[in-house]
């Protein structure tokens, strides 16, 4: 299915609703791993799309690269710059949509995405566009969940509850070897995956469900769709996702959170 302008200004708001710093602390090693994955190497020009507040980006500075980062809200943008500006960075940080990226053709060396160009309403435009602004022989480096992760089953759930009119295919089909290779295909030299986990924590399933209501766009979105016993009975199935999630043993949650680590080569 095509996305409709109503899409991609769903998207937008739902991203607004929350607060995309709080949601993504934990998991600012997840940008760290997709730089070494890549294996950035000193003066090298690279591009983080849909950087959110930056986590990607700085890793990426810290190892010398030349970085500019895109986001489509621009209040991440300032979060990010001022960041970039506490550690020392150098990053432009610029405003931009991954499915119309405002560069050239072949103007970086590596592409970076952490949880981000997987929510494009045009998956396959926004691979395109990787594609496009990345030298032959440059590499894409992108960080996706998987659908039977934590975060895609949430998705389901919400789409469960609060379908979304207009949507495109599932975001998680960036978090699957089939659906990369349809994004990516005999243009790329090579597709290399990892899976990898990283790990989410809470005080307590209702302390982790009242922060996702809170904080993580998605699921503000779809609360505020719903009417009270809808709230409830999507609340009841939250609570019941993490507590079968939850590895802690105790009255904490610890999750492993199951995502894609992919390596794109580009002929």
């Amino acid at each position: 299915m095509t996305p409709t302008p109503s899409t991609k200004l769903h998207q937008r708001e739902t991203w607004s609703a929350g607060d995309v710093a709080r949601g993504a602390q934990g998991s600012v090693v997840v940008g760290e791993l997709l730089c070494e994955a890549v294996v950035l190497k000193a003066g090298e020009k690279v591009l983080d799309v849909a950087t959110g507040t930056g986590n990607t980006a700085l890793s990426a500075a810290r190892r010398r690269t030349a970085v500019v980062a895109v986001d489509f809200l621009p209040e991440l943008l300032q979060r990010a710059r001022a960041r970039a500006d506490a550690e020392g960075l150098k990053v432009d940080f610029q405003e931009g949509n991954a499915e119309s990226l405002p560069f050239p053709d072949a103007a970086f060396d590596v592409a970076l995405s952490t949880f981000g160009v997987m929510f494009a309403p045009d998956q396959a435009l926004a691979a395109r566009e990787l594609l496009r602004v990345v030298r032959p022989g440059g590499r894409i480096g992108l960080a996706n969940w998987t659908p039977g992760s934590f975060p895609g089953r949430q998705f389901t759930l919400f789409d469960r509850f609060a379908p979304e009119a207009g949507d495109a295919a599932a975001p998680t089909r960036w978090g699957t070897r089939a659906g990369l290779r349809g994004l990516f295909p005999a243009t790329v030299a090579s597709i290399d995956v990892h899976r990898r986990v990283v790990r989410l924590r809470g005080d307590s399933p209702a302390a982790l469900v009242a922060f996702q209501r809170r904080f993580f766009g998605p699921a503000v979105r779809a609360f505020a769709a719903l009417d009270p016993p809808a709230q409830s009975a999507l609340e009841s199935a939250l609570l019941a996702l993490v507590a079968a999630s939850s590895r802690s043993g105790d009255v904490t949650v610890l999750i492993p959170a199951e995502y894609l680590e992919v390596v794109v080569t580009k002929r």
